[in-house]
Formats: structure tokens, C-alpha cells, sequence
């Protein structure tokens, strides 16, 4: 039987090589992108009283509708930004899966998107299944900034869109004010959409602004902005996120939505929109997780490995530069293999495989977990 596939440069990610080699050779996970310390006990309550109180049939297509409320109530609160609860906020399977699904709602056959590399591993498989192409664009190493000339000369009167991610996985970037306004001249007076990734928008650290999207209506006109409850809350497992964008946008977004996944987990929804009416419980994210990465740092600081700057998302590159020649990916099997910890060669967010170098850690962890593995990256 003939079969001709989508994907057919597709295999199995690195994150779950790494991660199967981290369990088979009993390693600590520093590749992975998910927290070892446990969520918040009040959460986990409320989940289960919704789902003793009777919350577990199909909530609404576009998400339960007191969630959205909720959520519409932060966003105006953080960004000054009063978005409409009932036609701009869908809930979604996930960050990744609002994203995949924004890209399947606008794309055509040969329609093309603006990348920024290293980038998330599911964003080109995206935008490669719906019939696009793949415009890729280098951020500039070692600062992994965006030189906004080379986004100029890359834009075509094919370019149908532009992805960002900010706080940026892998590298810890973010976009800047003067990001913003470069954004803005590029798509003034086009048809561009954005599609912004911003699972991370709370874990942006040394006390910088979060250049949200939603800040900016302009941009937000054009745009679908991507959220994670399981990146903010430590329960990737939840598989919870939404998304944001103008009336117009929602309604040709859900027609996609709803002949996928259609409706999401309700427990979670129903928990999450008692649990949000306190800003606490996501405000003081950016102080626990910086805590977390400047310890990482000042215990990494007895390697030699040489730290790269992050400011946000709980992840960090370093440079083994002054350690091996060995190709990232090699070192990083050589890492697991030889001195338990694994970490992800940030080689495996290119399509052309540039090598740096660099490695990404993970750095929410539990200290005990971070002093751990740091013991064993003293001996490489």
C-alpha cells in the first residue's frame, strides 16, 4: 500500500531520546522541561471538589465560560487590555496545541512563516502539515536577539505570518520595547499574522516587563496569543492552555477547534476559575523561579560549564566549549551516559543543526535535585 507522508523528515524528538535515556541509565533530567516538586495543594483541591460537585461532562466548545471570565479579568489587570470573554478566549489541549491550531487556521499551500531558530520543536512540523514553508531566520548568538534586518530582507508577498515566543524556549530571551516597535514596522500596512507563544509570559525573571502582545492593539488585531496553564502552575501533565485573539480570529479559530479536540478537561477549568481570582498564586512566580535559576547558577558556577544570559522561562544554555569539541548532541549522550544528568543539545532546535556548542538545562527543579546534579557536572 502507497502511502506518501507528511512528515516524512519526522522522528522521534530529543526530548524523548533524552529523556528514555535519563531513565534507563537512572540520570537526572535537566532536559525536560517540567518541574519534579509538586503543584499547588489548594489546586489539586479544588480539582477534586469539581469533580465531587458533578463538573465531569463536556464543558462548552469555546471553554468554561467562568474560566474565561477569569482569565479575561487577569489579562486586563496585567496588560491593560480588556479582552472579551465569550469571543476572544478559547480553551485549549494545551499551549502547543493552540498553536497548532492558530497555524492550521490561517495556512495554505505554500503560504510562508517567519521562525526564529532555535525554536520549539513543534512549530515547523506546524506549519509543514498544513502545506506552508518554513522561513527560517537565526537569533543572533550568544545574546539570541533578533536582528530585525534579517527579518526584513527574509519578508516575501508570501509571507503569511510570523512566529514569536517570549519568554523563548530554548535560550531564556525576551522581546524588548524596541522588539515591539521593529514588530510593528514590519506588519504595518500588511496582511501578516502573529502568532505569539507565550506559555511563559510569569517566569520572566530580573525584573522585566513582559512584552505581551496583548499589550499592544494594534498587534493584537492581527494576532493569536498562546497560553499554558501547565507551565505556570507545574502540572505539564494537564495538558491545559488558551488562546487569545480579536472576535474575528476566535470564530474562524474554533471552527477548527471544534472538529478536534472540541472541549477540554472541565474539572481543571472549573478548579482554575476559583484558583485565578488571586493574583498571588501566579504574581509570585517570577521571584520562586528566579530563586531557583540563581542558585543553579551560582552552583554551576563551580564548572566548566560558562553560563549563557536567561531572563525568563526556567531554562538556561550553557557553553561546553572549554570542556569538548565533541557535536552537542554527542556530548549531551556522553553527559547522560557517562555522568548522569541529561540536557538537551540545543543543536536539535534548528533544521540545519547549527552547533554552538550549548546545551539547555532545566532548572525547575527541586534544590535538592539542582545540588544533585551539579555535583556530577563538577566532574566533567
Amino acid at each position: 500500500m502507497e502511502f506518501q507522508s507528511k512528515l516524512p523528515n519526522v522522528g522521534t524528538t530529543i526530548f524523548t531520546v533524552m529523556s528514555a535515556l535519563a531513565t534507563k541509565t537512572k540520570a537526572i533530567n535537566l532536559g525536560q522541561g517540567f518541574p519534579d516538586f509538586p503543584m499547588n495543594a489548594e489546586l489539586v483541591e479544588l480539582v477534586a471538589k469539581a469533580m465531587r460537585d458533578g463538573y465531569n461532562q463536556y464543558a462548552p466548545m469555546p471553554g468554561h465560560l467562568p474560566f474565561r471570565e477569569t482569565l479575561a479579568d487577569k489579562i486586563e489587570s496585567l496588560y491593560a487590555h480588556r479582552v472579551n470573554p465569550d469571543t476572544e478566549i478559547t480553551v485549549t489541549a494545551g499551549g502547543t496545541y493552540a498553536i497548532y491550531t492558530a497555524f492550521t487556521t490561517i495556512l495554505s499551500a505554500g503560504d510562508e512563516v517567519i521562525v526564529f531558530e532555535p525554536a520549539y520543536d513543534s512549530y515547523i512540523p506546524n506549519i509543514l502539515v498544513n502545506g506552508a514553508i518554513p522561513v527560517t531566520i537565526p537569533l543572533e548568538y550568544p545574546s539570541y536577539s533578533i536582528d530585525w534586518e534579517k527579518v526584513r530582507a527574509a519578508k516575501t508577498e508570501r509571507t503569511k505570518a510570523i512566529i514569536l515566543n517570549s519568554p523563548h524556549n530554548p535560550t531564556g530571551a525576551v522581546l524588548s520595547p524596541e522588539d515591539i516597535d521593529e514588530l510593528r514596522k514590519l506588519v504595518y500596512g500588511t496582511n501578516i499574522f502573529i502568532v505569539s507563544d507565550e506559555v511563559y509570559e510569569h517566569i520572566i525573571l530580573d525584573g522585566l516587563p513582559h512584552c505581551s502582545i496583548l499589550r499592544y492593539p494594534d498587534l493584537f488585531e492581527r494576532s493569536f496569543v498562546c497560553f499554558s496553564v501547565g507551565k505556570v502552575f507545574h502540572c505539564t501533565g494537564w495538558k491545559q492552555g488558551y488562546c487569545v485573539a480579536p472576535e474575528w480570529l476566535t470564530a474562524e479559530f474554533r471552527k477548527v477547534h471544534q472538529f478536534n479536540a472540541f472541549s477540554c478537561f472541565t474539572p481543571t477549568q472549573v478548579a482554575l476559575a476559583a484558583f485565578l481570582k488571586e493574583p498571588a498564586h501566579y504574581m509570585s512566580l517570577p521571584d520562586f523561579m528566579q530563586k531557583k535559576r540563581d542558585l543553579f547558577q551560582d552552583l554551576m558556577s563551580k564548572t566548566r560549564f560558562k553560563a549563557l544570559p536567561t531572563h525568563g522561562s526556567y531554562f538556561q544554555i550553557y557553553s561546553y566549549k572549554e570542556i569538548s569539541d565533541l557535536p552537542d548532541d554527542e556530548f549531551a549522550k556522553n553527559l547522560v551516559a557517562h555522568h548522569g544528568v541529561a540536557a538537551i543539545p540545543v543543536s536539535a532546535f534548528y533544521q540545519s543543526g547549527k552547533d554552538d556548542k550549548v546545551v539547555r538545562f532545566c532548572f525547575a527543579k527541586k534544590e535538592e535535585t539542582l545540588r544533585e546534579a551539579v555535583e556530577k557536572l563538577k566532574r566533567v
